[in-house]
């Protein structure tokens, strides 16, 4: 039970998102905030949000994208579950099985923000999407930075404290951004920028995510817990 909640969870969730994203890209009918008549989708012109929008930025249905991203954005409820189960892991120093523990509940709650977006299409829910949206990466931040020293205390190879330590940097710099930076409504330029880094941060969390994976199940290994 703990390799499927504390490995396995881990593995299926950032690997069917990947997939999923890539999917509702080829089926998105096209448009952006700037430009309707757009065709089909843009790495550079279009947000990850737009592939969750009941329709699409060019007015039309986008039915396909719409249940396959929106349904992956959810499955991420499953990651904050399965980090309620990782903290038993480190039970054996009983400072780590503090620290798991309370940056498991940030984790916990940045996951299930990461599951509201999909359960508020930006085009339905416009605010609710935002408020979601933003503070997921900001709820992120304290849980790293306590496993970032769960992971410095624990035995297993010190390359995934390494690992979360960038995770936990580039999160940081992009919660900082969200502050700082201007509606991407603004510009061409500004969107382009954002539209570009957002899916940068994303791509290093997924991947992080899922070689963290590695080092629990490692970690499952020196407990022989099954």
């Amino acid at each position: 039970m703990y390799k499927f909640w504390t490995v396995d969870v881990l593995r299926f969730v950032t690997i069917f998102f990947t997939i999923s994203v890539f999917i509702s890209m080829l089926f998105y009918p096209g448009g952006n905030i700037h430009d309707p008549l757009q065709i089909g989708y843009s790495i550079s012109h279009n947000f990850l949000s737009d592939l969750g929008g009941y329709k699409s930025q060019s007015g039309l249905p986008n039915f396909i994208s719409f249940l396959i991203f929106n349904f992956s954005m959810i499955l991420f409820t499953l990651i904050g579950i399965s980090f309620l189960f990782i903290p038993k892991l480190f039970k054996e120093d009983i400072i780590s099985f503090i620290i798991s523990i309370i940056g498991s509940v940030f984790l916990f709650f940045g996951t299930l923000f990461f599951a509201g977006v999909g359960l508020t299409p930006y085009d339905l829910y416009l605010d609710e999407h935002i408020f979601f949206a933003i503070n997921a990466f900001r709820l992120l931040v304290p849980g790293l930075i306590l496993y970032f020293f769960v992971l410095i205390r624990s035995g297993v190879s010190k390359k995934y404290a390494v690992m979360i330590f960038c995770l936990l940097f580039f999160t940081f710099l992009y919660v900082v951004y969200q502050i700082l930076s201007d509606s991407p409504l603004t510009s061409i330029e500004q969107m382009v920028e954002q539209a570009i880094i957002q899916k940068i941060i994303t791509l290093v969390n997924i991947i992080c995510m899922f070689f963290l994976s590695f080092a629990f199940s490692e970690r499952l290994k020196d407990i022989k817990l099954n």
